[in-house]
């Protein structure tokens, strides 16, 4: 019989081995991380983190942000990633091939890859052209706003190759004529700090005007990459946008939480009557009075610096009716915890929003929060449309924008849920 001891003995002894015989391999990346028996599940059905507590051993000398080897426990290569003991997605994988060399060849293929999959999906004049994970560069985002890139980096391994990345990407827009005359950095969001790192904005090369006009759907607009939300502009909404102009035609359009005013100026550009647009930031809405002048738009699409929560109500008080109302609310939960007051909110809105659609109008409502997932959000709209006492009739659900794509298995990845329904009075 084996005792406690001279399994551990045995467990420790293997582990020699193996690090023996990668020592001895040709391979670069030799520092090995391995996981626990039967961890790594996400890792091996498609996904891109291992977590802290699926960590058994790390053999080699490494700093934060390097690139290691990853093995499942009994010595199998499951792929090179970058480390960082600081956070708890401790390696987030790079490749899965054995025989990967992470240069500067390598990131352009997989900018190229990308580049390549946006030009055939979707109008490339804006669009993101990396997205993490699903681009497999995990934990930056590259935006394209006509000639100027805004990046985000969120993990320090990818950070260590943010230049070359983005001289990456000048190479591959280059071999299609384009050239970029600025590089604006918003890696200043908060989860950085869960890496251990500092939060940042600023040049990368020379300063430039950092007011980018640009042009989606027909409709102009000049998009701050400075000071805006985020890289300075939502691009998800890019197709969901453009499915709304079909129902706004003719109508009186209501659009909350608006930003810089792009679903209210799609419902303009697509002819709507009046259009009313509400945003708590005073910013947004001033950029939001700006676009609708640069569009010729201002004498019928007008804006309201006002809390959403605070001016439905209102609305309804006066007995205001729209024909068509837009929720495009911000991530109310960027986490589990606080699902349960991110549900209240999400149903608090809808229920608002389906009193003030007329009998047989229309609401467009979405979801940009990952942790709200399809099941949840269905769920939340159903027992808004119960409190509201309205039945739905679904026109279309919809997901974010093909430059956003949904890698299965990387969850993360898919976060926004969209509909469009048409409201009916329970009969």
């Amino acid at each position: 019989m084996i005792n406690a001891d001279n399994k551990e003995m045995k467990r420790c002894f293997a582990k020699l081995i193996l690090q023996l015989q990668y020592d001895r391999s040709k391979n670069m990346y030799n520092t090995i991380v391995t996981l626990k028996k039967g961890e790594g599940r996400t890792l091996k059905a498609g996904g891109a983190w291992v977590y802290d507590n699926e960590i058994d051993s790390i053999m080699g000398s490494f700093e934060n942000g390097d690139i290691v080897t990853v093995h499942d426990f009994d010595g199998y290569f499951l792929g090179y990633g970058f480390i960082n003991t600081k956070s708890k997605i401790t390696v987030r994988i790079l490749s899965r091939k054995k025989d990967t060399v992470i240069d500067d060849a390598f990131l352009e293929e997989r900018v190229q890859a990308a580049w390549d999959y946006r030009k055939q999906v979707i109008d490339t004049g804006s669009c993101r052209l990396i997205f993490g994970e699903a681009d497999f560069l995990p934990g930056i985002v590259i935006d394209k706003f006509s000639d100027v890139l805004v990046v985000e980096s969120l993990a320090l391994g990818i950070d260590k190759l943010k230049l070359q990345i983005l001289e990456a990407v000048k190479r591959v827009l280059a071999k299609d004529g384009m050239t970029i005359r600025g590089i604006y950095e918003r890696s200043d969001a908060k989860v950085r700090e869960q890496e251990g790192m500092e939060r940042y904005k600023g040049f990368i090369g020379e300063p430039f005007d950092t007011r980018v006009e640009i042009v989606e759907n027909g409709v102009k607009y000049i998009v701050d990459v400075e000071d805006g939300q985020k890289t300075g502009f939502f691009l998800d909404q890019k197709k969901n946008r453009a499915a709304m102009h079909s129902v706004c035609k003719g109508k009186r359009v209501l659009d909350c939480f608006t930003h810089t005013g792009s679903f209210a100026l799609n419902a303009g550009i697509a002819g709507a009557t009046e259009v009313i647009g509400v945003d708590a930031s005073e910013l947004g809405v001033e950029q939001a009075r700006k676009n609708a002048r640069l569009n010729g738009l201002e004498d019928k699409v007008s804006f309201v610096c006002a809390d959403v929560f605070d001016f439905l109500p209102a609305l309804e008080e006066k007995g205001e009716k729209f024909d068509v109302v837009i929720l495009d609310p911000p991530a109310f939960t960027k986490s589990r915890n606080s699902i349960k007051n991110a549900v209240k909110g999400y149903r608090e809105i809808n229920v608002r929003g389906m009193k003030l659609v007329k009998n047989g109008g229309f609401l467009a409502t979405c979801s940009c929060s990952h942790f709200m997932d399809p099941e949840l959000f269905h769920k939340t709209i159903m027992e808004a449309a119960r409190g509201a006492h309205k039945r739905l009739r679904q026109v279309e659900f919809r997901t974010q924008a093909p430059d956003h794509p949904i890698l299965w298995a990387a969850d993360s990845s898919y976060y926004l849920k969209f509909y469009i329904f048409q409201v009916v009075d329970e009969r």
